[in-house]
C-alpha cells in the first residue's frame, strides 16, 4: 500500500520507508579532501534491507533499531571506499560520544561485487563515523581502502579515509533530517 501525505514532502520520520532506494542513497554525493579540492562519492550499490543485528556491530548501542538500510560508496579516485548504514530507530538515539579510536564498533561493510567495492568486507574497514540528531535515524560508516590491504592494530589512519568516513555519514543524515 503506498502512503499519499498531503504534502509534497513525507513527515522526515517517514522518509526511509517513502524515497526510493535511489532517493535515500543518491548516485553521487559532493565531498572535500582535507586540502580543500572537491570529490565525490560514488554509489557501489545498495544492501537489501537488513534487520539491525546483522548490519551494525553489537557494540554500536543502537537501541530500538527497527531495520537497518545499507550502501557502499567509493571515491571519485577509486582509492577509499566506505558502507554507510542508516539505523532506523523508534524514537531519538541514546547520546553517544564520537567513536573512539581507529576501529570502532560501526556498521558491518556490505561488499559489492564486480566493482572497486568488490575486495572490502569486515577484515578491511579501518575507521567509522557516526552522524545523529534528534531524529529516529543514526548514519553509521565504515572506511577502508579499494586495494583489500587489511586492518591491522598498527594501521595509521590518513586524515583523507577519516573525512571520507565523517562527511559520507553527514551527508546521508542532512538528507533524511533536512
Amino acid at each position: 500500500m503506498t502512503m499519499i501525505w498531503p504534502t509534497a514532502e513525507p513527515p522526515v520520520a517517514e522518509r526511509w520507508r517513502a524515497w526510493p532506494a535511489a532517493e535515500v542513497f543518491p548516485t553521487s554525493l559532493p565531498g572535500t579532501t582535507p586540502s580543500g579540492a572537491r570529490t565525490a562519492y560514488v554509489l557501489a550499490g545498495i544492501a537489501p534491507e537488513t534487520p539491525c543485528a546483522d548490519a551494525f556491530h553489537r557494540d554500536a548501542d543502537l537501541r530500538g533499531c527497527l531495520t537497518a538500510l545499507r550502501a557502499t560508496y567509493v571515491d571519485s579516485t577509486q582509492t577509499f571506499v566506505a558502507t554507510a548504514g542508516i539505523a532506523v530507530l523508534t524514537g531519538p538515539p541514546p547520546r553517544q560520544d564520537a567513536p573512539r579510536g581507529t576501529r570502532p564498533a560501526t556498521v558491518r561493510p556490505y561488499t559489492v561485487l564486480g566493482g572497486p567495492a568488490e575486495l572490502f568486507g569486515a577484515r578491511q574497514y579501518i575507521t567509522g563515523a557516526r552522524a545523529s540528531s534528534d531524529s529516529r535515524y543514526v548514519v553509521m560508516t565504515a572506511a577502508g581502502y579499494t586495494d583489500g590491504r587489511p586492518y591491522t592494530k598498527k594501521e595509521i589512519v590518513t586524515p583523507r579515509l577519516r573525512v571520507v568516513a565523517r562527511e559520507l555519514a553527514a551527508a546521508l543524515h542532512r538528507r533524511l533530517t533536512g
